[in-house]
């Protein structure tokens, strides 16, 4: 199965600048507990935006460069490739950036939204998930609180 993730503001702001523009630390946390123990499909920008690689998770990196070979990770040159690498009887998550969402729908079997109930500026943006295509079967709101300075909902969707 392949489930994008992706933290979404109501605008579908992604990000900007390679960083995201909030914080949610509950969406951290299960961000952290669906994809550990799994394979991660990224863009190079993205993988290149964490510290460092991580962990309990294998890394598989699409980019263009030649010769790019981040230590402990697998590195491909498309998407098709990237979902061939996956174990097939597993669940693999594609954690963006914006491009690689756009290239990852026709794939995806799953999306799981945070959808943070905000509109932000950006230069990233998640796809257009279209409802003739798409099912919700999960939308769990959470109010904004001390440690979380947005409202956002829990959304899950799978294809028709």
């Amino acid at each position: 199965m392949i489930v994008m993730i992706a933290a979404v503001a109501e605008n579908n702001a992604l990000g900007k600048n390679n960083e995201l523009v909030w914080h949610l630390p509950n969406d951290f946390k299960r961000f952290k507990s669906l994809t550990s123990g799994h394979h991660i499909i990224m863009g190079r920008k993205t993988f290149e935006s964490f510290p460092k690689p991580l962990s309990n998770r294998t890394h598989v990196v699409i980019s263009r460069q030649e010769n790019y070979n981040p230590e402990g990770c697998i590195v491909v040159n498309s998407m098709k490739e990237a979902i061939a690498i996956c174990p097939e009887n597993e669940t693999s998550f594609i954690i963006g950036g914006g491009e690689i969402y756009n290239l990852a729908l026709p794939y995806a079997d799953k999306i799981e939204v945070t959808r943070v109930h905000h509109n932000f500026d950006a230069d990233a943006f998640f796809p257009e998930i279209n409802t003739n295509n798409w099912k919700e079967i999960l939308n769990e709101f959470n109010p904004k609180d001390d440690k979380h300075l947005y409202d956002y909902s829990y959304q899950t969707f799978i294809k028709k």
